[in-house]
């Protein structure tokens, strides 16, 4: 094949001569061409089938290498908030604006709270009302009950001793059994009296039914009023912790609905960055290991990763697993959804062979490279261990300093060839 090109491009030249030959008229300046493109023919031939081609080499190397394996993601803190309303109200201001920094307690949206207000002016008022009556039942109605069943306790001792001279003079015989009768009706009377006075004080007093009632009536009205606090708070939404806001959906004049997110907070806190590694890197991907991440958007500067978590799971339809890394020190310019790029460290290996991938041939199945021996490209197996941006390590075929032929394509094994060039790799 190598022929048949060289002679196709020798015919050529001899062509292009002869019919510029032509266009001159010459007869001398004619042969002065055909002698030239004659010698430059045999000029070609003998560089090719003495020296063969020129090739641009490969060399072998020998230093410490690291097996990287490389990915993409974004930068995500190790949660969010959504912040939303927690009752149904028109917004009536929005003091802060969507990617600036805020702190804890911060107000972040205000609604509408006349409602509200008059709400809470009636609750304090029936905390009012419930406390003045367990206060009038402490200061007024148990005293009085008090004082009346004092007096029904006297004017019940007074009907006993009236009962008992009825009695002595019934039994003497000096009244009538009507009168007996009497003193017997006014004493039941009197303890009668004396018994539901007893029951009202002690029902008045502390532990007692109405006692309890009052209380119960006051805890009430205390807790109508701490709820109509509450709502009122719930018009000013605040910032729960320190961060930056990430996402705004809420202008004033929005009437919001309970529970609909209406802002999105970064935490400040621990930064992490989220990738998705093809699956079949899985096995070389442990906790611990370190990696180098850049932002893109600032891809000169360079910051330290640790590989933090890998899910059990792999998502079938990508092929991938979610990987994430903790940042120890993320750099100031570093933002949140920032796409970002990584370097994970899986594997060292001291003074390892190297070799530029782009030399390798079948590196999925039976790696070969054309090396260059004795003028010659031979085609050299080779066994393929660490893999690298660039380079592959060589386990066997190759030693430190032999020369490979770093593009192979159209050269023929035992083909001799000319090293025109070393690539030089980074």
């Amino acid at each position: 094949m190598a022929t048949s090109v060289y002679r196709a491009f020798i015919m050529k030249r001899i062509m292009s001569a002869l019919q510029s030959a032509q266009k001159i008229g010459n007869k001398n300046s004619l042969k002065i061409i055909f002698i030239l493109v004659l010698l430059a023919a045999l000029w070609a031939s003998i560089q090719h089938w003495g020296f063969g081609p020129e090739v641009e080499g490969l060399r072998v190397e020998q230093r410490d290498f690291v097996q990287t394996v490389v990915a993409s993601g974004h930068v995500e803190n190790a949660h969010r908030v959504d912040i939303g309303a927690q009752l149904t109200g028109t917004v009536k201001r929005v003091p802060v604006a969507e990617g600036q920094m805020v702190q804890a307690g911060q107000l972040l949206i205000e609604l509408e709270n006349t409602e509200l207000q008059a709400s809470l002016k009636q609750a304090e008022f029936n905390v009012q009302q419930a406390a003045a009556k367990l206060r009038q039942l402490r200061e007024v109605q148990a005293p009085v009950t008090a004082h009346a069943l004092h007096q029904a306790m006297v004017t019940q001792e007074t009907s006993q001793q009236a009962l008992k001279r009825s009695q002595d003079l019934y039994d003497k015989g000096f009244t009538g059994q009507a009168a007996l009768d009497e003193f017997k009706r006014m004493a039941l009377v009197t303890q009668s009296q004396v018994l539901s006075l007893k029951d009202q004080l002690a029902s008045l007093n502390e532990g007692g039914s109405d006692f309890v009632l009052a209380q119960a009536n006051l805890f009430q009205a205390k807790a109508g009023s701490e709820l109509a606090h509450a709502r009122l708070r719930y018009a000013q939404i605040s910032a729960p912790s320190s961060g930056t806001l990430i996402s705004r959906n809420v202008e004033p004049g929005d009437v919001v609905q309970a529970g609909k997110v209406l802002m999105v907070l970064s935490p400040t806190g621990n930064t992490e960055l989220v990738v998705q590694i093809d699956e079949k890197h899985l096995s070389q991907l442990k906790t611990g290991q370190t990696a180098t991440a850049s932002a893109d958007a600032y891809s000169k500067e360079q910051f330290p990763a640790v590989l933090s978590y890998i899910n059990p799971g792999v998502d079938a339809q990508r092929g991938s697993v979610t990987v994430k890394l903790q940042v120890p020190q993320a750099p100031s310019y570093l933002q949140q959804d920032m796409t970002v790029s990584l370097n994970i460290e899986v594997a060292k290996r001291s003074q390892a062979i190297l070799l530029a991938t782009e030399a390798i041939r079948d590196i999925e199945k039976s790696a070969w490279v054309l090396q260059i021996v004795n003028g010659k490209a031979v085609r050299q197996p080779i066994q393929i261990g660490l893999r690298g941006p660039g380079y592959c390590e060589v386990l066997k075929g190759l030693q430190p300093n032999d020369v490979v032929i770093r593009d192979p394509a159209g050269i023929a094994d035992n083909a001799r060839v000319r090293i025109k060039t070393m690539a030089v790799k980074p």
